[in-house]
């Protein structure tokens, strides 16, 4: 005869006993090793270390029989002769801070790499954009800033970068420097309710529950609304890249086995685009949707409004569970930490590893000294010195160890059994080509402020109604037929009138590509910014045509604060309005120009749970508008 059920205090209880058992566990390990090396002992047992770079292309990023024993630092006894060799090196946003101190922990000591100091400038960003800027050889740089070392989160990307030209360039491995698993990262009042702390699901049934709207509401919580799984692009992202992949190893009944051929199979294919209907939207890297989830809990809700799920790396589980956000992903925001934390769920068919491999670049503009140095830098991350950086900064070390303070605070399993090698780089090619076609669709109004300023002339020489232009004719190009796309612009005269209002209807973009170009080429400035007005107007049209299986949105471009002739509609009256569509429509804001009204637009974009974009350096749009469509 069964007794009662458990109540939730009783699967704490028990979930922090299993907690503790796998920690004890774990120093266990670690201490017999160690035990070991003070008296010479003989054979190991084996450790898992982070799962293989793109089909094993890192050889350091394999399963040890062996723990690594990791040699003291040897700085040098003076700095060599100046002018120092200046060593570029550059991250991805999500490991940048733990570059940053590997860095700093290397020049605090002194350095002689062939008679010369060294010093290591780090610099960050987002892996995809790297592998497409290495291909092209850093053309936005100057030849002096160009990076000689760059440190992606994972392995993939190097074949990507490969794969678009960079093979003259990038190598085709690595030197990892530590780990973060690719997890699924749950509220805990969600977590527990599904029962997925306890018993961890396969990817497949992570999918199966996203896609069913009616899942929380059957567990008794439909203030939860649908299941809402949140995904990075996964042409910028490596989470986004690990979540296509389980995308398709599931649609083609192995994670763990995933081939170029499944990606091929038009079945396997459907699939994945079923899958991808449950996406709110994408998003360019995971402190996005932390920070949307700790928005919604700071306002007096739950993170639960914004997503129920997301595929993110540990060392975001950590940051969040400790109250570190970011809105942009390089800005920090240091808070208490949230009321309700994640909690890192591994599922039981394996999970990748973003393994963070070093790689000295080979172009031309890596002088010899910035190669030696380069080798002396990764030498140096490798140390006891620098694996203990990488464990204070949330990372697993070269043995697969995290920190116990880490794991505490991240929830995280301080030994999870189930890492996956990264597809074969043609898998993985494969994919990031597929993407377009599998994503969920579009449904997307711009909405650009035509006012008179807009008419003010930048440095480039370009007027910002010119250089907004510009920057919408490049992002129109991550769009493809399928998605539904219209332009409207906003200003008024002395009489009010909004105009000129719609210019080309929201559809097929496939088919009114050059209407679309033709009524934005068209736009003129005019006078006053209804600001207001429009996006209470155009929020209500949108949301009219709500359709479940798209992204909902507008993008919102704007240089100044509402100012009209005459009175309109008010600030409280648009988020208002905002407020009743927030279930059915994106409203994402970019700030254009110093004279922009940032709060305003930041509580636009809020009240629909949707994203804020900075480019008050106008001269900076087409990059940040680059960025925010890809979460479409």
């Amino acid at each position: 005869m069964s007794g009662p059920a458990p109540t939730r205090r009783d699967r704490r209880a028990q979930r922090e006993l299993k907690r503790r058992r796998r920690r004890r566990t774990t120093m266990v390990v670690v201490g017999s090793i160690a035990a070991l090396l003070l008296i010479g002992g003989g054979a190991f047992a084996a450790v898992t270390l982070m799962g293989g770079g793109a089909g094993g292309a890192t050889g350091e990023a394999q399963l040890a029989a062996e723990p690594v024993v990791f040699p003291q630092d040897e700085p040098a006894a003076a700095d060599g002769a100046g002018p120092c060799t200046t060593l570029n090196v550059l991250s991805s946003f999500e490991n940048a801070e733990m570059v940053e101190e590997l860095a700093n922990g290397y020049n605090a000591q002194p350095r002689d790499v062939g008679g010369a100091c060294v010093d290591v400038v780090a610099t960050r960003d987002k892996s995809g954009i790297a592998a497409e800027d290495a291909a092209e050889g850093f053309p936005d740089l100057a030849e002096a800033e160009r990076p000689a070392v760059w440190i992606p989160d994972a392995a993939t990307w190097l074949g990507v970068a490969r794969d678009a030209g960079a093979g003259d360039v990038v190598p085709e491995s690595g030197t990892s420097l530590g780990a973060s698993d690719i997890v699924l990262a749950m509220p805990e009042p969600l977590a527990d309710a599904i029962g997925w702390d306890d018993d961890a699901p396969t990817w497949d049934e992570v999918l199966t529950a996203s896609e069913d709207t009616q899942l929380w509401a059957d567990l008794g919580h439909p203030e939860w609304g649908g299941f809402q799984l949140g995904k990075t692009s996964p042409v910028i992202a490596s989470s986004g890249e690990a979540a296509m992949f389980v995308s398709y190893g599931s649609a083609s009944g192995s994670v763990a086995d995933l081939a170029a051929a499944d990606v091929a199979d038009e079945a396997v294919t459907q699939a994945v685009r079923d899958h991808e209907l449950a996406v709110s939207h994408y998003m360019a890297t995971p402190e996005h949707f932390l920070w949307h989830a700790r928005q919604a809990e700071e306002r007096g809700g739950s993170a639960a409004e914004f997503l129920s799920a997301v595929i993110v790396d540990e060392k975001s589980v950590w940051d969040y569970n400790r109250g570190i956000t970011s809105r942009d992903g390089a800005t920090r925001i240091e808070s208490d930490p949230p009321a309700e934390k994640l909690v890192a769920i591994y599922p039981t068919d394996g999970f990748y590893v973003a393994d963070n491999p070093a790689v000295v670049l080979t172009a031309d503009w890596v002088s010899e000294a910035q190669q030696a140095a380069a080798d002396d830098f990764i030498r140096y991350a490798g140390t006891e010195q620098g694996q203990q950086i990488v464990r204070d900064y949330g990372y697993r070390d070269l043995n697969g160890v995290l920190s116990e303070a880490v794991a505490e605070t991240g929830n995280l399993d301080p030994a999870p059994v189930g890492v996956l090698d990264f597809p074969e780089q043609d898998v993985v090619v494969a994919v990031h080509q597929a993407f377009p076609d599998v994503r969920k669709r579009a449904q997307v109004l711009f909405l650009i402020d035509a006012s008179g300023s807009m008419d003010d002339v930048l440095e480039s020489g370009q007027t910002r109604l010119e250089g907004a232009k510009d920057a919408i004719t490049l992002a129109l190009d991550h769009f493809a037929a399928g998605d539904d796309v219209g332009l409207a612009a906003f200003s008024s005269g002395g009489d009010g009138v909004l105009r000129p209002g719609l210019v080309s209807p929201v559809q097929d973009i496939g088919d009114s590509r050059d209407e679309f170009l033709a009524a934005l080429d068209g736009l003129e400035a005019i006078a006053y910014t209804p600001l207001f007005e429009a996006v209470d107007e155009f929020a209500l049209q949108q949301s009219q045509s709500y359709d479940p299986d798209r992204i909902n949105a507008i993008v919102l471009l704007s240089d100044g604060t509402n100012n009209t002739a005459v009175p309109t509609t008010t600030e409280e009256e648009m988020l208002s309005t905002l407020d009743e569509v927030s279930h059915t429509l994106l409203v994402f804001t970019l700030a254009y120009g110093a004279d922009a009204d940032v709060e305003a637009l930041q509580a636009i974009s809020g009240a629909t749970g949707a994203h804020y974009y900075d480019a008050t350096d106008p001269l900076e749009v087409e990059d940040v508008l680059g960025d925010l469509v890809t979460s479409f």
